[in-house]
């Protein structure tokens, strides 16, 4: 297990990875990204009971589906930096038959992406799938996933939320990253979602919240709790209040970032803002 100041120190980096891949091929989205660094830190590098190595399986470890696969950026960059393949190859980000697709796709074999997650709304669904799966073969290990909020405006998630209670899938949990944005603007101008703590326990889930979903103690205490609430006949979902941009301060509270590049500029000022700490690829 890692301390708080290396999954911090990580995570700075992860920042500075996503700046850079983004910036390098003018294209990607950096908002939510960096928005969900230290979420993901924190679960590759701690909560998570990850095996040595990758197999499409999975049996005997935790599994992490991640459904808004337009955040590749920050996933890419902490599966490298978690040995699943060479840092270097994220100098490889969104370049023609290069592994490291603008969305995470699985015909190229890259370690650790275990769907194709470009359509928004269906993550949750093959989680459960794949949380079944374990329950089957006896495999005591959890599923994650994460969901943009703005993503929850797929209809796909609620029949998949009603199956989940329904058929009490208790080895799985859902966490929503609460930014309160999305490509159009805020999601409470787009389509108002209400209070999603309302709408997940009256389709029968456990409901948890991080309020500090950018704070890296916060992230694994809650998650702990998370964990506590598995196995126990209901479906576990995680409120992830977090900030689109995190950490790079123009980037910060908008919309605006959601799916574009910094200029040279830009780049400067942001990587400025994110000292180096384990090394630029």
């Amino acid at each position: 297990m890692a301390s708080t100041q290396q999954l911090e120190d990580l995570t700075t980096q992860v920042r500075r990875d996503i700046l850079r891949m983004v910036h390098k091929v003018n294209s990607g989205h950096p908002g939510g990204s960096l928005g969900c660094a230290e979420f993901l830190v924190a679960l590759y590098r701690d909560i998570m009971d990850r095996k040595e190595g990758f197999d499409m399986d999975g049996i005997g470890e935790d599994l992490f589906f991640l459904s808004n696969g337009h955040i590749s950026p920050v996933f890419y960059s902490v599966l490298a930096r978690s040995g699943y393949f060479p840092v270097d190859e994220l100098n490889t980000f969104r370049l023609i038959n290069t592994r490291l697709q603008g969305h995470p796709t699985t015909h190229e074999g890259l370690p650790g992406i275990r769907i194709a997650s470009g359509s928004l709304g269906q993550g949750l669904s093959v989680a459960l799938g794949a949380a079944q799966a374990k329950k089957l073969n006896g495999d005591k290990h959890l599923v994650y996933s994460l969901h943009g909020d703005g993503e929850m405006q797929e209809g796909q998630n609620w029949e998949a939320i009603m199956y989940a209670s329904g058929k009490k899938v208790d080895n799985i949990i859902a966490t929503i990253d609460l930014n309160g944005q999305q490509i159009d603007g805020s999601t409470d101008t787009v389509l108002p979602m209400g209070s999603f703590r309302a709408k997940f326990e009256a389709f029968g889930w456990t409901v948890l919240d991080i309020e500090a979903g950018n704070n890296i103690d916060a992230i694994l205490k809650g998650m702990a709790e998370a964990k506590s609430l598995t196995g126990k006949g209901k479906p576990v979902c995680v409120l992830l209040k977090t900030v689109m941009g995190n950490g790079v301060d123009f980037m910060m509270h908008t919309h605006a970032w959601h799916g574009k590049a910094p200029n040279d500029e830009q780049l400067a000022i942001g990587l400025e803002q994110n000292p180096e700490t384990l090394g630029d690829y």
